[in-house]
């Protein structure tokens, strides 16, 4: 008959390890997860984590970056600030926060600038923006405008009915110009009739559709400014007054009349508005992933051996065409009568290599300066100035191409395309009739019906 086998009962020891080995494995995990921290962002839109604009200004920046956040000591402000910064620290190793009690060093506070408690101030290379909010699109924009290392003017011609930098009006460049601010580029006008001279600080001189003709002397300002390497966008609607010998100078022909798009019906719904959806290869449109939107705009040519090396930025199809006649009238396509076929150079860059300018050693000649170094010279040419004014500028993509010409254009090239989109609606909006059914069941349906069971209940326990 065969016996069941007999189990061994465990030993002593088996018994000691087992109990030292549950808390051995508990305080070996908690040391891990003390040591090491592993983040998931399950939000909409992973509003918690940073966008990959953010991402690339981070790597911009290679020196510290400090946060001195002014708060009291009570735990919980240092907390959230932690919480808020801790995405920035975990792509860039030096970046530091400090603390101050406002109570204990008000002078410092005072000197700083600081108004109220949890305001923090970001330090780089010397240079410092103070933040009342630490989301992703405050602090990123203020560290944007940290990394520039010196003031970059971008300076708007005014006096000829350019696109007003301080209007609010449709047509201006309200909109456009505080962008540009919140970048770190700073924004001014300039009327060379009052100021005969353009700055030498100019990062970038912009010419925006002026309605009427500019004089002599300030076309000799702005063809010395060009011949001395200065950087330029030139904007010029259908209907911008002509600037005599620039084109000459640039080695371009602007061409008369206005694009016609074919196929209106389905991009834009006017034949007379240009929807680019794809882009020539540039460094300006090489991460655009946004449709751009210019409305009654004209094209340009480039001519061979001026000097300059020339590259489209946006073009349109080989089915568009630039119409000379009356588009109040039914247009069509005919050569014969001056239209022109596609595809057409709506906005082009032109780029050459300037020579530094010669340093003076005391005997008379001029020597190269060891130090100086060739720059690249850098101008925008764009057959539409709408495109950027106040109407436009949030429609599709329009913002993010005009900064990023801008940015092209100071020679910015570590800022292009980092704009932090904004944070995706955290607000619930509801139709007017879901709203009033809302407030039926809420307000006046839920209470009727908790009152008229409290009073069923009362009568039943009434008659018991």
């Amino acid at each position: 008959m065969n016996k069941n086998p007999q189990h061994k009962k465990p030993h002593l020891s088996q018994h000691l390890l087992t109990i030292l080995l549950v808390p051995a494995i508990i305080l070996a995990l908690g040391w891990l997860s003390v040591r090491y921290q592993t983040d998931f962002d399950w939000t909409a839109g992973n509003r918690n984590s940073l966008t990959e604009a953010s991402e690339r200004l981070l790597d911009a920046m290679p020196d510290e970056i400090v946060f001195t956040a002014y708060v009291y000591p009570d735990g919980e402000q240092q907390r959230l600030i932690e919480l808020d910064l801790r995405r920035y620290q975990r792509l860039k190793d030096n970046i530091r926060i400090d603390y101050v009690d406002p109570s204990r060093n008000p002078q410092q506070t005072q000197e700083a600038g600081i108004t109220m408690a949890g305001e923090v101030v970001a330090s780089y290379q010397g240079r410092t923006e103070t933040l009342r909010e630490l989301t992703e699109p405050v602090v990123s924009a203020a560290l944007q405008r940290l990394s520039a290392s010196s003031e970059q003017w971008i300076v708007f011609l005014e006096g000829h009915g350019e696109r007003a930098i301080d209007g609010q009006e449709p047509g201006a460049f309200g909109r456009f110009a505080e962008t540009l601010k919140s970048k770190g580029l700073k924004a001014r006008g300039l009327n060379l009739a009052a100021t005969p001279t353009i700055p030498d600080n100019t990062s970038v001189l912009v010419i925006a559709s002026p309605q009427r003709a500019l004089l002599p002397g300030e076309v000799e300002l702005i063809r010395q400014y060009v011949d001395g390497g200065g950087n330029l966008i030139w904007l010029s609607d259908p209907d911008s007054a002509p600037i005599p010998g620039l084109a000459e100078t640039l080695g371009v022909n602007w061409l008369s009349g206005i694009a016609v798009f074919p196929d209106f019906q389905y991009t834009s719904g006017d034949p007379a508005v240009l929807l680019a959806n794809q882009y020539p290869p540039h460094p300006i449109t090489r991460q655009l992933a946004y449709i751009s939107m210019f409305p009654y705009v004209h094209s340009l040519e480039a001519k061979p051996d001026s000097g300059w090396t020339a590259l489209p930025i946006v073009q349109t199809g080989p089915v568009a065409w630039l119409e000379s006649g009356d588009l109040s009238q039914a247009v069509d396509f005919d050569p014969q009568s001056g239209d022109v076929g596609g595809p057409l150079n709506v906005a082009m860059s032109l780029t050459r290599n300037v020579e530094p300018p010669k340093a003076d050693d005391g005997d008379g000649d001029g020597d190269e300066s060891e130090t100086a170094k060739a720059r690249q010279q850098r101008v925008i040419l764009v057959g539409d100035a709408d495109f950027a004014s106040n109407v436009y500028y949030e429609q599709v993509g329009n913002s993010e191409l005009s900064i990023n010409l801008v940015q092209w254009a100071a020679a910015r090239d570590k800022q292009l395309d980092i704009n932090v989109p904004k944070v995706p609606d955290s607000s619930l909006y509801l139709p007017n009739w879901l709203l009033y059914l809302l407030i039926l069941g809420f307000v006046i349906v839920l209470p009727l019906a908790l009152i008229v069971f409290g009073v069923i209940r009362w009568a039943v326990r009434r008659r018991r």
